[in-house]
């Protein structure tokens, strides 16, 4: 493994943490939540069990950004509820008092949604982080502080179970499912909302009255349907405050093991790194184009091929070294060769060769190392071999693509340029290339909120520092390769028969802004394209006063 491999932060949690979960309640009438006793919610007469942090509080500078240290926030208060009820009360106090509000789940969101300085009380929910199997819904029910590690954790270890969500496991699922969520498992299983069952809401009506409502995929009244399917993709922080999620796969009966899919007993986890001076221009373009055209052409869900995942890191030559990580399901018919035959392919298009060794059953090259890993030791080590992928003290900004289509040359060449760049960028910069297809190909773009449901790639343009005084050749570093990327469309990836849009979960704040996207088309449908206007619809229906806001909210 190569030391820039080891201090990369790898991207695949599909973070923007907006919206959270609770505990669950009793069922009062379809699509209500009772306070009861089995809620764990404050009852009458009872102490409330939140959390209240003030200024003068020794707890507040650590409750007040994220994990991107270049948003701040100096709310009046920062409350941590531990029910559902407790959340409700929470938004009756600022909606009472006009106060603006935020919601976080795990603080991962790139931009400034949760903490800024309009914020006057914060909601955070890691206290509300509890994963148990609901009787009642026959579905697996996560409370919205939960992270992905936690989830992890709790569905393996209880019942070999699993969601596909992504690698970087201190993100909560908050953000991450309410975008779409994807990780290492997505191409075998599709996206993480694509076994989403049931959210609990707490939402403000247009008189005002805070409530909670339970809206799942099969809800009888079409408003809550709807509300559900804004929840499975449409991003957090527009419609509500999601206090449980519920997980089933669609058509799965049975025992809670049988709910949700099987988590792999072992998966081969590739590392790969590739000294900068030995690619050459030539080698550049041929890598990333045999990994796109890979891809096209392994698209099969179902397939093992079709199943293999990859990162490809594309990093600045600062760095040292471009690399990537490659997950494989072990127990998949063929599984040693399909991934020795993709690794051999990626050292033949740098036009590197050498000795060949056998890891696990894999052919490893002098670049490659395989291991053969439990899912779950390989799951939390992948999350953890980046230093910055678990650092709360980083500054960042990422920018986003998805393709449908293998890099066309152009594209290839801009990236080129900007990687070799002597600009003095962060060693921590560059793109990020992540697969799509697969599983996630198979599910209409209007069955959930995730409109590019047939992208074989995401692409993160990214960089990561520590000092403020960094800030702006950091800044313009991105700013640049991505307009310079995309420049035959308006320094933006719009819709067409290549590039996608952008990630919702990846947001990116300069999509709103004229002197960065000349494309025409507004940043909205740069995230959602068609399924905007329902998302409207459903904003609309569901939060009238528009409450739950921030820069790149659904609008009214």
């Amino acid at each position: 493994m190569t030391n820039q491999i080891k201090r990369r932060r790898f991207l695949g949690a599909g973070t923007g943490a907006v919206l959270g979960t609770a505990a669950v309640g009793l069922m009062q009438a379809p699509g209500v939540r009772a306070v009861g006793p089995d809620t764990g919610a404050t009852a009458v007469g009872t102490r409330s069990t939140k959390v209240t942090v003030v200024p003068a509080d020794p707890r507040y500078p650590d409750l007040t950004s994220g994990m991107n240290q270049r948003w701040q926030a100096r709310p009046d208060k920062v409350v941590l509820p531990r029910t559902t009820q407790e959340v409700v009360e929470t938004v009756r106090e600022a909606v009472a008092a006009g106060k603006r509000l935020s919601v976080v789940s795990g603080g991962h969101c790139f931009e400034d949604f949760a903490y800024n300085a309009d914020i006057e009380i914060n909601i955070k929910l890691s206290l509300m982080n509890e994963v148990r199997f609901d009787t009642s819904m026959n579905a697996f029910a996560v409370g919205g502080g939960a992270t992905l590690l936690d989830v992890y954790e709790a569905l393996y270890e209880g019942w070999g179970v699993t969601i596909p969500g992504g690698i970087c496991h201190s993100v909560g699922v908050g953000g991450h499912i309410t975008g779409g969520g994807f990780g290492n498992l997505s191409r075998q299983y599709g996206l993480t909302v694509d076994h989403l069952h049931a959210v609990e809401v707490v939402v403000v009506d247009a008189n005002g009255t805070v409530r909670s409502v339970v809206a799942a995929r099969d809800s009888a009244d079409k408003a809550l349907r709807e509300l559900f399917w804004a929840h499975t993709g449409g991003g957090g922080g527009s419609f509500g405050i999601v206090t449980t999620f519920w997980f089933r796969t669609p058509g799965a009966t049975g025992a809670p093991g049988n709910l949700l899919p099987k988590a792999p007993s072992q998966v081969y986890l590739t590392l790969a790194g590739w000294p900068w001076e030995k690619v050459t221009p030539e080698g550049f373009s041929r890598l990333v184009t045999y990994w796109g055209r890979w891809l096209e052409q392994n698209n099969t869900a179902g397939t093992t091929a079709g199943s293999l995942y990859s990162w490809l890191l594309l990093n600045h030559r600062d760095s040292g070294s471009i690399g990537a990580v490659v997950q494989l399901d072990a127990s998949l018919p063929g599984a040693a060769t399909v991934l020795s035959d993709f690794l051999a392919g990626m050292d033949r298009a740098l036009g590197l060769s050498s000795a060949v060794k056998r890891s696990s059953g894999v052919l490893d090259s002098a670049h490659t190392t395989t291991r053969l890993l439990p899912w779950l030791r390989g799951t939390k080590y992948i999350g953890s071999i980046s230093p910055t992928q678990l650092d709360p003290t980083t500054r960042s900004i990422h920018k986003s693509s998805h393709l449908r289509r293998v890099t066309p040359q152009r594209q290839i060449d801009a990236m080129y340029r900007h990687l070799t760049s002597t600009d003095g960028p962060s060693a921590l910069t560059g793109v990020v290339l992540s697969a799509s297809g697969g599983r996630i190909a198979t599910v209409s773009p209007t069955d959930t909120a995730v409109a590019q449901r047939d992208a074989i790639m995401k692409a993160n343009f990214e960089s990561l520092w520590y000092d403020a005084r960094d800030d702006a050749k950091n800044i313009a570093w991105v700013r640049a390769a991505f307009r310079d990327v995309y420049a035959d469309t308006g320094g933006v990836p719009a819709p067409n028969d290549i590039t996608d849009g952008c990630y919702v979960n990846y947001p990116d704040g300069d999509l709103s802004d004229p002197d960065h996207n000349a494309s025409g088309v507004p940043w909205h449908d740069l995230y959602w394209k068609g399924n905007y206007a329902r998302l409207q619809r459903v904003k609309r229906a569901w939060d009238p006063r528009d409450v739950f806001r921030h820069r790149q909210s659904i609008r009214l």
